[in-house]
């Protein structure tokens, strides 16, 4: 059964859905893709007491805290084929690194397709665990970001003070 919990953060309000045990969303609000209301389950007012809820909350609590740079909480996102393959792969930039829509495109063998990543990214369910903050345009720059160009240069900003990396 869906279920979702509310939780704050450094970057506003998260909501967290589940189901079947594992995350199937992480929304901030105001984000452009978010599912209505309805589509997120019954609220869980047990929220971090619960998993699978405590753990990504707690690993969310540790990364805008700068002690986590890899999430380990059970997700299962929902997508087409070709957006499981770009999220996965999402998952794969290291921490403090950044990517381009078309390096990505390459990586997963679609060479050529920077427009589909780029789709593919933008409905990316779980935000801030599976990085897609991590994805910039070819030149750096940072382009379209489903919570908000200032949350992804805070999140970026976040990673580079911790692990010292050049991101751009």
């Amino acid at each position: 059964m869906r279920t979702h919990t509310v939780i704050d953060s450094v970057v506003g309000t998260l909501t967290l859905v589940a189901d079947e045990g594992a995350i199937v969303g992480l929304y901030m609000d105001l984000q452009r893709h978010r599912p209505d209301d309805d589509a997120l389950g019954e609220p869980d007012s047990r929220g971090r007491e619960v998993e699978p809820f405590k753990a990504a909350a707690d690993q969310l609590d540790a990364y805008f805290a700068g002690e986590l740079t890899r999430f380990d909480v059970p997700l299962a996102p929902r997508g087409s084929e070709f957006q499981q393959r770009v999220w996965a792969a999402l998952q794969e930039i290291p921490y403090g690194w950044t990517e381009s829509y078309g390096e990505l495109a390459e990586r997963i063998g679609s060479p050529g397709g920077a427009r589909a990543v780029g789709l593919a990214n933008g409905k990316n369910p779980i935000g801030v665990i599976i990085p897609c903050h991590r994805v910039v345009g070819a030149d750096g720059s940072l382009t379209g970001y489903g919570g908000g160009l200032d949350r992804k240069k805070q999140l970026l900003d976040l990673e580079l003070a911790v692990s010292g990396t050049a991101l751009f």
